[in-house]
This record gives structure tokens, C-alpha cells and sequence, in this order.
């Protein structure tokens, strides 16, 4: 399969990019995760650290981890039937995932560095979902206390010199998601003379 990008210009893409939850049956190819993967590693990064890791996660990984987070919200119903089944679903959920993505950055004992990897990472993130709006594809960027669980790690088989800071979640959007109304940038911006 070979890759087709839309020719869209890169604030299209901006302008197109929204949290995707529900996808396509449809899987996505290794070719485009590679592309995604490539885009990402674009991202600036201070001194060239070049700090994240990748792990593209298969059915059966997917499933290791919809259960980890799973049994987190578990945790919050009192019913164990209720919970065990509700850690079921989510499992089964992310086993259906078409794609899935986990971001991770070394680990550094230098706190800015650290700061530093973490803002490469994220804009790595970002270059990710652009680049899938621009192959007709679409993402959710997951993130939260799930992904420092010992059984989301396992799952993801991460080292432990590591650390996942995103989720994201690949595939062709299912149905069109409206833009989500946001401030101007205006409402955010001073202009220091």
C-alpha cells in the first residue's frame, strides 16, 4: 500500500485535527503508522535528544492495556460484577482499535532536560496527528494517571528507564466530529512592548 497524502496545507490540517473516539472497522497499515512515526520524530527537540520511544501496540496488546485502565475505573463501583465487566468491555473496546500508539521519554535526572523531552514528545504527538489528518485519518490523545499502572507499562513493555506520556489512538474517523468552539487567541495574548 503506498501512503497518500491529501495536499492539504499544514493550517487545513490544524484546522481539521479533532479527538476522534469512534473509528472505522478498517485497519491502519503499517505503512502509515511508519509515516505518523516519521513525522513525529520532526519534532523540535532541545540539543537533539531525541527522547521518545514508540510502541505501536498489536490486538492482544491493546487488550492488556483497555484492561489496565479498565480495572482502574472499576475500582470506583462497588458492584465486583459490574466491575469485572466493565473491565471487559474496556479491554474488548481497545482490542478493537484500529491503531494505538504509546509515546513514551526517556527517563533523565535532570529536571529540565526532563522538561525539555517531555515538550519534544508532545510536539512529536502533535506532528502525529497532523500528519494522520493529512492521510485521511484520525486521532484521540489519551492521557492520565493510567499510564504510570504497572499493568498499562507491562502491556506497552515499557523499560523502566521510560515513561509514557501519550496515548493515541489511529484510525479512520467513523463519522465527521464538529469543531469544538474555542476562544480567539486574542483572549490569551499580551503584547509586551
Amino acid at each position: 500500500m503506498h501512503v497518500k497524502f491529501t495536499g492539504m496545507h499544514t493550517s487545513d490540517a490544524i484546522k481539521g485535527r479533532r479527538s476522534v473516539k469512534r473509528f472505522a472497522e478498517r485497519a491502519v497499515s503499517r505503512e502509515e503508522i511508519e509515516t505518523l512515526l516519521a513525522a513525529a520524530t520532526l519534532a523540535p527537540n532541545h540539543k537533539l535528544t531525541q527522547p521518545w520511544r514508540f510502541y505501536v501496540l498489536g490486538p492482544e496488546a491493546r487488550y492488556a492495556y483497555g484492561l489496565a485502565l479498565g480495572a482502574r475505573k472499576a475500582k470506583k463501583i462497588a458492584d465486583a460484577t459490574a466491575g469485572a465487566a466493565l473491565r471487559e468491555t474496556v479491554g474488548a473496546e481497545h482490542r478493537a482499535l484500529p491503531g494505538m500508539i504509546a509515546v513514551a521519554v526517556m527517563n533523565h535526572d535532570n529536571p529540565e532536560t526532563r522538561e525539555e523531552d517531555y515538550a519534544a514528545a508532545m510536539m512529536a504527538v502533535q506532528n502525529i496527528a497532523l500528519t494522520a489528518v493529512a492521510l485521511g485519518l484520525g486521532t484521540h490523545m489519551k492521557t492520565g494517571s493510567v499510564m504510570s499502572d504497572p499493568a498499562a507499562r507491562a502491556a506497552v513493555g515499557l523499560p523502566d528507564d521510560q515513561r509514557i506520556v501519550a496515548i493515541v489512538n489511529v484510525g479512520v474517523p467513523a463519522e465527521d466530529v464538529p469543531a469544538k468552539k474555542r476562544e480567539p487567541a486574542s483572549a490569551f495574548t499580551t503584547w509586551v512592548p
